[in-house]
């Protein structure tokens, strides 16, 4: 007998992934999206096309805030549930924070609920390094005292509390908390889209700041196989880790990288420093590469050409110096 997965935020960026990942391994996944409006809804749905209409698979429309819909429409016993759904963007959530906290907070005490009632042995929840914050000891470990400054990081914080208290009195929580994901079908926004995006159109890309300030990007790839890890992890009750590359890369050489990949060179807007963007991010992977075998391992210019293939592809263009080869990595 299959098992059976439910992941929220399905229709997303790597709630897709996930779900490409474990169809291929046999599973039988619900996924559960709302199809939130923050960008063009098309995007996600052009994520799960390729599975809609497959036996094992089944997408359902549906907000995580209304529990009794989701006791409603999403039958049966589950033996996993990955928790992707939720507002994302420092940012952003200052411009709302009530909406965030309702969607981040109000959503996942919904989704733990849920969890008791069907007796779901393991919730796998996406946190963020953001919980970091202004902590200034890098690389980040787990042990690190989270600093956050954004309603948005706050919100994730606040949901591992929640995950700790479920842990303790119904099933096992894992909080994965992740570091700069790209990688095909980034959400539009994040910079790395966006300055692809602008590249293409040959329209300048704003930078904050020098071009100093760097983060841990990590690859998709990387991100989903430490999912899949964390989905089978039973030694503990409640674990947090962090899910990174372990090495970070500033913003200007995310743009050289970029440059050698779409083949076009980039025009710079550049601004006065965003107080609201952190200097650094960088993960210490160590406890997950000890307890989940973890290896955030893509080289950064692979991943980033992969990304390109695929921008480039949703464009419908060509590279515009289709004479430069995409760099191939090592």
């Amino acid at each position: 007998m299959s098992r059976r997965a439910l992941i929220t935020g399905g229709a997303g960026f790597i709630g897709s992934h996930v779900a490409d990942l474990l169809l291929g391994e046999g599973w039988e996944v619900v996924a559960v999206d709302n199809f939130d409006a923050s960008y063009d809804t098309a995007i996600k749905h052009r994520n799960v096309a390729h599975n809609i209409g497959r036996k094992s698979y089944r997408l359902s429309e549906l907000d995580i805030r209304d529990s009794a819909l989701l006791d409603e429409e999403l039958s049966g016993k589950f033996d996993v549930i990955v928790h992707l759904a939720g507002k994302a963007g420092p940012r952003q959530s200052m411009l709302d924070p009530e909406l965030f906290e309702s969607v981040n907070i109000d959503g996942t005490r919904s989704v733990l609920a849920f969890a008791k009632e069907r007796s779901v042995p393991r919730v796998v929840f996406a946190s963020s390094s953001s919980v970091y914050g202004l902590n200034e000891s890098l690389p980040w470990n787990e042990e690190a005292t989270p600093m956050p400054i954004s309603p948005y990081a706050h919100n994730k914080l606040t949901a591992e509390y929640l995950g700790r208290e479920y842990s303790s009195d119904a099933g096992g929580f894992t909080a994965l908390r992740f570091f700069t994901v790209f990688g095909p079908r980034q959400r539009p926004g994040l910079a790395m889209h966006k300055f692809a995006e602008l590249m293409l159109r040959r329209e300048p890309i704003p930078i904050f700041g020098d071009g100093t300030a760097c983060r841990d990007f990590t690859f998709i790839g990387d991100i989903v196989a430490g999912i899949r890890a964390a989905m089978d992890y039973n030694r503990t009750p409640f674990e947090i880790f962090n899910l990174g590359s372990n090495r970070t890369i500033t913003v200007m050489e995310m743009v050289k990288s970029l440059e050698l990949a779409l083949g076009t060179k980039a025009k710079i807007a550049w601004l006065p420093r965003d107080e609201a963007d952190l200097p650094a991010s960088w993960a210490d992977t160590a406890k997950a590469g000890r307890m989940l075998g973890y290896a955030g391992s893509t080289p950064f210019q692979h991943g980033v050409d992969e990304f390109a293939r695929w921008t480039l592809a949703m464009n419908e263009v060509s590279r515009p110096d289709a004479s430069l080869p995409i760099a191939q990595s090592a």
